[in-house]
């Protein structure tokens, strides 16, 4: 039970992801930076074996963590996989209503989550059930592709933040109150970037020469992102600089999907196979941007990029497209060169 005498604010943040994506990135950070003496902070998150997520939560300093089992992802699961999962339904329920007694006894004002389907919709019932006030952290723009659960969870959330202008936008344009829609850039911890690494590491790492010139892409592996039309453009380059190597780095997205076969086919096709490696997942991140002389992710309406800021932290020029969040995050002509998109004879304009 909170002091009568503290003014601080309590929030309560859900995250019941297993793996670090950005959005769990983002409210690790969140709840790493917010000042205690306005903030007593508390968490839910969910344990397993493995759980990176709940781990990382364990290691923020001055939170309450309470263990809670939020019931399987359903995300991509066949309709009987998700009549199966009805077996949990009854641990899940004990779980959260012991989450509902927790937030009430700690007198929880503030209930934070990502858009995850499981996160945003036990956040609107908690805050229904405490009295709490709702927030989802919307780290991907609105589309039609959401689930219904999660669209409802939207409209009856008190706030709704996304990662750029774009992005809020996209739900005001999707009907949701503008009035309760905000746009809060996401931002990194400069502390965790060192620009002054030794960039052999990184090119040793993947083979690639001292002197040749260097491209980093690092992404999950789809379409969306713009890998191939990197590649197309990378083929351009490669008139003037024969030597260029370009490192996609990251994995299919979701697993399986075959795009990294797909890409390398490509890459063959246009005749740049030796000049293309596919690493990938990495956890050098850091060494490999260290290591390029310029970072390039063609993204298609990108919600904000973090790996944008984090190649910047890195003092690395970008190459990217001139829409979705991205402008907001890389100034033009001055943190990097943006192009339109499709534009493969712009964008490899940039890269030269």
């Amino acid at each position: 039970m909170p002091h009568p005498l503290d003014r601080r604010t309590r929030v309560l943040f859900l995250n019941s992801a297993v793996g670090i994506g950005a959005d769990t990135a983002m409210h690790l950070q969140l709840m790493r930076n917010l000042p205690r003496d306005r903030f007593e902070l508390h968490a839910a998150g969910q344990p397993g074996s493995p759980a990176p997520a709940f781990d990382e939560l364990l290691a923020v300093p001055d939170i309450s963590l309470r263990p809670t089992y939020f019931g399987p992802s359903l995300w991509q699961q066949s309709k009987l996989q998700k009549l199966a999962s009805a077996r949990h339904l009854v641990p899940m329920t004990a779980s959260l209503l012991g989450l509902v007694a927790y937030i009430r006894r700690r007198q929880i004002q503030i209930i934070h989550s990502t858009d995850r389907p499981r996160d945003a919709l036990s956040c609107v019932m908690l805050a229904a059930l405490t009295g709490a006030k709702s927030v989802i952290h919307a780290h991907v723009n609105y589309g039609d592709w959401m689930s219904r659960g999660v669209k409802w969870a939207f409209g009856r959330a008190d706030a709704l933040v996304g990662v750029s202008r774009y992005s809020a936008e996209t739900f005001v344009a999707a009907g949701y109150a503008a009035e309760r829609v905000h746009a809060v850039l996401n931002a990194i911890e400069l502390s965790r970037w060192d620009p002054t690494i030794d960039p052999a590491v990184g090119r040793a790492s993947l083979g690639v020469p001292a002197g040749a010139p260097f491209i980093v892409s690092i992404a999950r592996i789809f379409p969306a992102k713009g890998q191939e039309e990197l590649l197309q453009s990378l083929a351009l380059v490669k008139r003037q600089f024969e030597d260029v190597q370009l490192a996609i780095v990251g994995a299919d997205f979701p697993e399986g999907n075959g795009e990294t076969l797909r890409l390398k086919d490509c890459a063959r096709k246009l005749g740049i196979e030796d000049n293309v490696i596919f690493p990938g997942q990495r956890s050098d991140v850091a060494a490999l941007l260290a290591a390029c002389d310029v970072f390039a992710l063609p993204s298609i309406w990108e919600p904000f990029g973090l790996v944008f800021a984090e190649a910047m932290a890195m003092k690395r020029p970008v190459v990217a497209l001139s829409n979705g969040g991205t402008p907001e995050v890389v100034e033009h002509e001055k943190c990097g060169l943006l192009s339109p998109a499709g534009d493969i004879s712009g964008a490899s304009a940039a890269l030269r």
